[in-house]
């Protein structure tokens, strides 16, 4: 009786364990992999093509007094961000210029004030995970390095996770989905006020074609939490625009010298690029809704 009890248990788990193995995907390497997310994502000579975006949107913070809050988010090649953010009639800018980061927030009463980026800001800048098709996108040009770590279930789709390290050193995983090959989830290291590090999941989702190109026109943070998540909302988009070197400086403010002059901008509206844009031959700049249609 106990051999049959036993053999019974056995097979009870031995069928436990085949439901818990993920449904068989195609055995790929990391590299095939990547070479079928590029092609899913619009191919890399088109985005090598992109030499300057601009993201105009608005973040969704359900637990804030201000609910939706517009930003503008501009990037240029190879490295180089600009992103503002309104709230309350107040801006909020943080720039970094492929070497050094700045902060340029409001203070009460008084002139703005403008920080350096931490040590930790400006791994996570020098990183760029999300510039220009994100960390895969001609990776080996980035000197990144991508191994494949496994499969797995992320919100009822199967996906390859896979391991991407940064030319500064850090490490993060990247998941993309087995069957359309589109990212749909990151996790990158983060660090409270208080010093303390931790992992925070973003999700992609809401894909959209843009001229070809694929790209996700919702960015979801914490969504594998039981916390309410922020949501960050693409509205438009525009294509090489032309961006000034001079908005990718230190921000000034006045009667503070050393300080390139930037103008502060509000994030509903998109600089106006000049009569005669000096963007890619073919490449007009073109601004685009979330639905994907140009204007």
């Amino acid at each position: 009786m106990r051999k049959i009890a036993a053999c019974v248990l056995a097979c009870w788990l031995s069928t436990v364990a085949v439901a818990n193995v993920p449904d068989v995907v195609p055995e790929l390497t990391a590299a095939q992999i990547i070479e079928k997310n590029v092609a899913a994502r619009g191919g890399l000579e088109a985005w090598r093509k992109i030499q300057s975006m601009v993201w105009v949107g608005h973040i969704e913070r359900p637990n804030a007094n201000a609910p939706s809050l517009p930003y503008v988010l501009e990037q240029k090649r190879p490295n180089k961000t600009r992103f503002q953010i309104k709230s309350q009639n107040q801006v909020w800018v943080r720039i970094y210029d492929g070497t050094h980061g700045w902060k340029l927030r409001p203070a009460r009463n008084v002139m703005p004030v403008v920080e350096q980026y931490t040590a930790e800001e400006l791994r996570s800048a020098q990183n760029g995970q999300e510039s220009f098709g994100g960390p895969l996108m001609d990776y080996q040009a980035k000197g990144i390095a991508v191994a494949l770590d496994g499969v797995d279930d992320v919100e009822g789709h199967k996906a390859y996770r896979l391991s991407v390290k940064f030319p500064s050193g850090a490490s993060n995983h990247v998941w993309v989905d087995a069957e359309t090959f589109l990212e749909v989830k990151y996790d990158r290291q983060s660090r409270s006020a208080s010093g303390q590090s931790g992992t925070v999941s973003v999700y992609y989702r809401n894909y959209g074609t843009i001229e070809g190109l694929q790209m996700p026109l919702m960015i979801e943070s914490g969504a594998d939490t039981a916390k309410a998540t922020d949501k960050m909302v693409i509205d438009k988009v525009l294509l090489n625009p032309p961006l000034e070197e001079q908005i990718f400086a230190r921000p000034s403010v006045p009667g503070r010298p050393n300080a390139a002059s930037v103008n502060m901008v509000a994030p509903q509206s998109i600089r106006k690029p000049p009569s005669t844009p000096t963007s890619l031959p073919g490449s007009n700049p073109r601004i685009f809704t979330g639905s994907g249609v140009a204007h």
